[in-house]
C-alpha cells in the first residue's frame, strides 16, 4: 500500500484498484447500476430531443443517489490528504465502470494543515479553562478545526468583541473608548464579512489574534473551518497552472506573502465562544449589538492564552473528467462541474453535489446505451482543493485558457446541491430564459403536483442572482476566462457549515430525508446540459442581458447625478440592444427551417459561434486596477450597479473588498464572499481624496473602458469587422 500514496493516480481511464472496502462498496453500487442499465436501457438506434429529456429524467432514482452519498462520506477528506486521495479513485473508477473517457489531471498546489493549536481562559476569579478546540461529533481523520493560510503566532491578551468586525463596528468601539490593539479579537460570523475580511481588518486596527465564531443553538459545539487566504487558485503559481516540474513562486515572495494575514485566526464553536463572552466586563456593547447575546465588550478582565502553529506544504491535488464526445461538433464543450474536497465528511459541501453529478453520469451513460451521443461534447469536471480557495479548477482554467476561450459553450456548477429547503439559482444573463424553461419541467421536491417553476416563481426570494461574487469554482470560468455559466443549489444556509456535523446522518435528518431535492437539482443541472449539448441553435437570449445593463445603467446615472458622462456607457449598450435583437432575430429563422442543408448547418454553426463568444467580448486584457487576474468587467459591474440601489460599493483586492457608506467616503467594511468589483467602483476609491478634475478623469476612463468591452461583445454578436 505504501506505493499508492507514493503516486498520483493513474491519468487513464483506468485508474488504479482502490482499497477492499472500496472494492466492495463499488461492486455493490455496480450491480445496482447494472439493474438500473437493464431497467432504462433501450436499443433503438437514436432519441429524439424530447425522448432524450424524458429518458433522463425518468430515469432518476433518490435511493441511488443516497447511495452515492454515504460512499462519498464515509470518512473525512481533506484535500491532499490520503482519504482525499480514495475519494478521487472512487469517483475515477465509478466513471470509468459506466463506460465514460475518464482521467485525472494532476497538479502542485500549496496548501495549508494545522500542527498545533491551544486556548486557555484566565477569568478574574483565578480560575482558568482549557478550551478542547474539537467539535463534540469528531471521528477518527477529522481534521483539527483551523483556517487555512492562518499566520503561526501565539498571545496572551485581553479578549474584545467586534460583533461582525466591520469598521463601523470598530468605530463604535472607539466612541466607547475600546482600543482592540493587542487584543485576541472575537468576532460573530455575518454582517456581510468573510473570515478573511475579518482578520484582515483586525490585523490592521493592531489585534495580535482573531477568534471567529458561527452563532446558532442546534450545533453549538460545531467549529466553522475555512480559508483565510486572499485570491484564487494556487499562491505559488498565480496566472499559470501549478504543473509538475513547472516555474513555482517562493514563500517570500512578494506575490505570495501578500496573499496571507499577519496575525494567527482559529474559529470558535459557539458553545466557546459564549463561556469567554459572558466572562467579559469593559463597556457596555451598543445598543444594536444586542441581539448578539453579548451584554459588555471587553477588554477583559479575562486574559486568554491563544496559540496556533500550522504548516504551508506543496501538496499533489486531482481533478477527475468524464468526456463523452459529441457526435456533430466534438470541438465544442459544455461543462458540468463539482468539487470533491471536503473539510470533514462534507455531505452537504460537497458531496450533495458530487452524488448528483455521479447520478446525471449513471443517466447519460443509459442514454448512450440507448443510442444517444450529445451534438456537442459534455465534460463531467469534478474538482479537487475548492475549499483552500477555488484551487483545483482555477489551475485547470489557467491551464486550458485558450481552448476553453474558443471552445467552451458554457460551464454549470453546483456545490452544495442540498442545504435546505428552497431552490437558489445564478447564472450570466443570457442564459436565463434556459433556466426558466428547465426548471418548468422538473417536478418540485417539496410541492406534489407542481413544477420547480412554479414554487420558485410564488417565493420572495425567486430573482437569478448575478455571478459577481468569486465563492465556488464557476469564478475562475467567469471572471478570468469570459465564460456563460450558471450557478445553483437547494437551500440558503445550512448549520452545519464547514463543522463535522456535516455528515450523512445529517443530511437524512435534516437537509433532505428522502433525496428528493437532489433528484430535483441533478434535474435541473442534466437538463440544462441537454440542451445546451444537443439543440442546434444554442439556448442563449442577450435581449436579457441588454435589458438588465439597461436598467442598471438608469441606477448608476441617477446615483451619480452627473457627476461624470454616461454616454458612452449609453451609447455601447444600446448598440448591444441591437446586436442582441438581431441575433435573436435570426436564431429564430433558423429554428424554423426545417431543412437541414449543409449551408443551413454552416449558418447555424457560425451563429453558435457568435453566441458563444460574445461574453468573451466583456473581458478585458488589463483586468481590474491591480488586481488583473479578474478580466471580466461587465459582470463586476453588473454586480455594482447591483448594490448601488443601498449605496453599498463593492471594492475587492484579488479576494478582499470593501464596501462603500457614501460615494465618496473612505474605505469600510470588507464583505464575505470575496465579491470582486467594477473598475468603476474602484476608482472611485482609488480617487477619494483626490482633486475634482483628476477624479472625474479616472472615473470617466473606467466608465469607457466598460463600455468599450460592452461594444466588443456587441461586435462578437454581430459577427462581423468594422
Amino acid at each position: 500500500m505504501a506505493q499508492l500514496w507514493s503516486k498520483p493516480p493513474s491519468t487513464t481511464a483506468t485508474p488504479k484498484p482502490p482499497r477492499p472496502l472500496w472494492t466492495f462498496l463499488l461492486a455493490v453500487t455496480l450491480c445496482i447500476l447494472g439493474f438500473y442499465t437493464l431497467h432504462y436501457a433501450h436499443s433503438t438506434p437514436a432519441l429524439s430531443t424530447s425522448r432524450t429529456a424524458s429518458l433522463f429524467l425518468s430515469a432518476a432514482d433518490n435511493s441511488t443517489v443516497a447511495a452515492f452519498l454515504r460512499l462519498l462520506t464515509l470518512h473525512p477528506h481533506l484535500a491532499g490528504t490520503k482519504p482525499s486521495l480514495l475519494t478521487t479513485h472512487f469517483v475515477l473508477s465509478h466513471l470509468a465502470s459506466l463506460g465514460l473517457r475518464a482521467h485525472n489531471v494532476s497538479y502542485d498546489a500549496l496548501l495549508s494543515y494545522p500542527v498545533h493549536s491551544s486556548l486557555t481562559a484566565h477569568f478574574s476569579n483565578g480560575s482558568s479553562l482549557t478550551l478542547p478546540l474539537s467539535d463534540a461529533v469528531a471521528g477518527s481523520g477529522v481534521v483539527k478545526p483551523y483556517h487555512a493560510y492562518s499566520s503561526s503566532g501565539s498571545a496572551r491578551a485581553e479578549p474584545v468583541f467586534v460583533n461582525f468586525g466591520r469598521e463601523e463596528d470598530y468605530r463604535a468601539l472607539g466612541e466607547l473608548g475600546v482600543n482592540v490593539s493587542g487584543c485576541v479579537v472575537l468576532v460573530r460570523k455575518g454582517g456581510g464579512m468573510s473570515r478573511a475580511a475579518a482578520v484582515e481588518r483586525a490585523e490592521r486596527k493592531g489585534a495580535a489574534a482573531v477568534l471567529i465564531y458561527a452563532e446558532g443553538d442546534r450545533f453549538r459545539k460545531g467549529f466553522e473551518r475555512g480559508t483565510v487566504m486572499r485570491g484564487l487558485g494556487d499562491p505559488l503559481s498565480p496566472g499559470w497552472a501549478g504543473v509538475e516540474g513547472g516555474e513555482r513562486l517562493g514563500l517570500d515572495d512578494h506575490e505570495v506573502s501578500r496573499r496571507f494575514p499577519k496575525i494567527p485566526s482559529l474559529p470558535l464553536s459557539f458553545e466557546d465562544a459564549e463561556v469567554i463572552l459572558a466572562s467579559l466586563g469593559g463597556a457596555p456593547a451598543p445598543p444594536e449589538w444586542r441581539n448578539s447575546k453579548v451584554d459588555r465588550v471587553g477588554p477583559g478582565p479575562t486574559v486568554v492564552d491563544f496559540v496556533y502553529q500550522g504548516e504551508k506544504k506543496v501538496a499533489k491535488i486531482h481533478n477527475v473528467f468524464a468526456v463523452i464526445r459529441g457526435s456533430e461538433e466534438p470541438d465544442r464543450y459544455v461543462l458540468l462541474g463539482n468539487h470533491r474536497d471536503a473539510w470533514t465528511y462534507g455531505a452537504v459541501d460537497p458531496n450533495s453535489g458530487t452524488a448528483a453529478l455521479l447520478d446525471i453520469a449513471r443517466r447519460f451513460s443509459l442514454m448512450m446505451d440507448s443510442g444517444w451521443r450529445p451534438r456537442r461534447t459534455i465534460v463531467l469536471c469534478s474538482w479537487d482543493a475548492e475549499e483552500f480557495g477555488m484551487i483545483g479548477s482555477t489551475e485547470w482554467v489557467e491551464q486550458n485558457l485558450l481552448n476553453l476561450g474558443s471552445k467552451a459553450v458554457a460551464y454549470l456548477n453546483v456545490d452544495c446541491a442540498v442545504q435546505g429547503p428552497g431552490f437558489f439559482a445564478g447564472a450570466t444573463p443570457q442564459l436565463d430564459n434556459l433556466l426558466l424553461e428547465v426548471i418548468k419541467k422538473v417536478e418540485d421536491p417539496d410541492l406534489k403536483g407542481a413544477t420547480m417553476y412554479q414554487e420558485w416563481a410564488a417565493s420572495s426570494e425567486n430573482a437569478i442572482e448575478r455571478l459577481g461574487r468569486v465563492d465556488s469554482d464557476f469564478a475562475a470560468f467567469v471572471h478570468h476566462a469570459g465564460i456563460p455559466s450558471v450557478d445553483m443549489y437547494y437551500g440558503r444556509d445550512f448549520p452545519t457549515y464547514h463543522t463535522a456535523f456535516d455528515s450523512y446522518d445529517w443530511m437524512t435528518n435534516y437537509g433532505d430525508p428522502l433525496f428528493k431535492r437532489h433528484v430535483a437539482v441533478a434535474g435541473v443541472w442534466g437538463l440544462l446540459a441537454l440542451h445546451l449539448a444537443d439543440d442546434s441553435i444554442l439556448p442563449f437570449n442577450y435581449l436579457s442581458y441588454a435589458k438588465q445593463l439597461k436598467g442598471y445603467k438608469d441606477v448608476l446615472s441617477n446615483f451619480l447625478g452627473g457627476l461624470v458622462s454616461l454616454s458612452p456607457l449609453t451609447t455601447s449598450i444600446q448598440e448591444f440592444a441591437w446586436s442582441a435583437k438581431e441575433a435573436e432575430i435570426e436564431a429564430q429563422k433558423l429554428r424554423d427551417l426545417e431543412t437541414t442543408s449543409e449551408l443551413i448547418m454552416l449558418k447555424k454553426r457560425a451563429l453558435n459561434d457568435r453566441l458563444m463568444l460574445a461574453e468573451r467580448g466583456f473581458l478585458d486584457a488589463d483586468g481590474l486596477d491591480g488586481r488583473r487576474w479578474f478580466k471580466h468587467l461587465v459582470s463586476h459591474l453588473l454586480l455594482f450597479l447591483c448594490s448601488l440601489g443601498s449605496k453599498v460599493f463593492d471594492l475587492a483586492h484579488r479576494g478582499s473588498s470593501f464596501p462603500f457608506e457614501q460615494i465618496y467616503g473612505p474605505p469600510s467594511d470588507p464583505e464575505s464572499k470575496l465579491d470582486v468589483f467594477p473598475g468603476i467602483a474602484d476608482a472611485m476609491s482609488r480617487t477619494a481624496k483626490m482633486s475634482s478634475s483628476k477624479k472625474k478623469a479616472i472615473i470617466q476612463h473606467e466608465i469607457w473602458r466598460v463600455a468599450r468591452s460592452i461594444q466588443r461583445a456587441a461586435s462578437a454578436l454581430r459577427g462581423e469587422l468594422t
